[in-house]
């Protein structure tokens, strides 16, 4: 059986769109409808036409797309595929921040629960946070739930205090200072790209830092660049090779590579365009507190 072709007919018959995050194995990037990081992704789905999302992402994804769309089917590709990070800030700590402060906005890193969302007053992807924090009209923000992009927001904004929270992707955070100084070494005209998830003491040893998509713009400013090595997760590289086919990217040593994301298969996509498994259901209630958050977000965002 040709899986493209079965998908590409089950999608026509079922008024269906795929949406995939740059981290999906590379088949499942090939044949969505629309791939790219958190951000773009939350505008495709709040802007959408049709009746069935298929989400091929990591569990935060679908639940924002369904609160987007709540009068439409949201299903996941992989019921099993989470974000890790997503769970490492607390519903408490946050009522314990707004006690204290007065003059607080608690910003939430896209990459969440839809709990803690509901807490929250405004989301923010690795591409607009640092746009969105310098809008803000509190004085004091809470930054949730990665250390890593919220240290990168504080240390790039003087008017406000940004408080951290002990949150990160493992992926990146665990990369480690001497691999890629290691790869520098050994690729000296390479031009560095780093995601805002990796530690601040390797993102200082960067050319380039950002979301995913400003790293895959970032390879256009430098025409004159060969070699560039890649510090984030590997499902990228897919995205990257095709743009830019006669440039070489180069991975460091211990490959970083979500296994989540890695469940995204083209068989569990095809097997959920089939049966509409893995539908993403949340309440009303849930939602109406949920997408407060992530509209503000894409106004802010603006």
């Amino acid at each position: 059986m040709d899986l493209n072709c079965e998908i590409n007919k089950l999608k026509q018959e079922k008024n269906a769109i795929i949406l995939a995050h740059y981290y999906c194995p590379d088949e499942v990037q090939a044949i969505a409808d629309y791939v790219g990081d958190s951000y773009y992704l939350s505008k495709v789905a709040a802007k959408t036409n049709a009746k069935l999302i298929v989400f091929a992402g990591v569990r935060f994804m679908g639940e924002s797309a369904k609160a987007l769309n709540y009068d439409k089917k949201v299903c996941l590709v992989s019921n099993e595929a989470d974000c890790a990070m997503a769970h490492m800030a607390f519903v408490k700590n946050i009522l314990e921040m707004r006690k204290k402060y007065d003059d607080l906005a608690v910003v939430c890193y896209i990459n969440s629960t839809l709990e803690l969302k509901k807490y929250s007053d405004v989301c923010v992807t690795s591409a607009n946070a640092l746009k969105i924090c310098k809008r803000l009209p509190q004085k004091n923000i809470y930054f949730i739930p990665d250390q890593n992009l919220g240290r990168y927001v504080k240390d790039n904004i003087e008017d406000k205090n940004v408080i951290l929270c002990d949150g990160y992707c493992p992926v990146h955070h665990l990369l480690s200072i001497d691999e890629v100084k290691h790869c520098q070494k050994a690729f000296p005209k390479a031009i560095t790209l780093a995601h805002l998830e990796v530690r601040k003491e390797v993102l200082d040893l960067a050319d380039e830092v950002g979301s995913t998509s400003n790293l895959i713009e970032a390879v256009s400013r430098h025409p004159e660049v060969n070699e560039f090595i890649v510090l984030t997760e590997r499902g990228i590289l897919y995205e990257l090779r095709s743009l830019y086919p006669d440039k070489t990217f180069i991975e460091v040593e211990s490959t970083m590579c979500c296994k989540d994301m890695k469940l995204n298969t083209l068989e569990n996509l095809y097997n959920v365009l089939k049966t509409e498994k893995n539908e993403v259901l949340i309440s009303e209630e849930d939602r109406t507190k949920a997408l407060f958050p992530l509209e503000e977000m894409l106004r802010y965002a603006k």
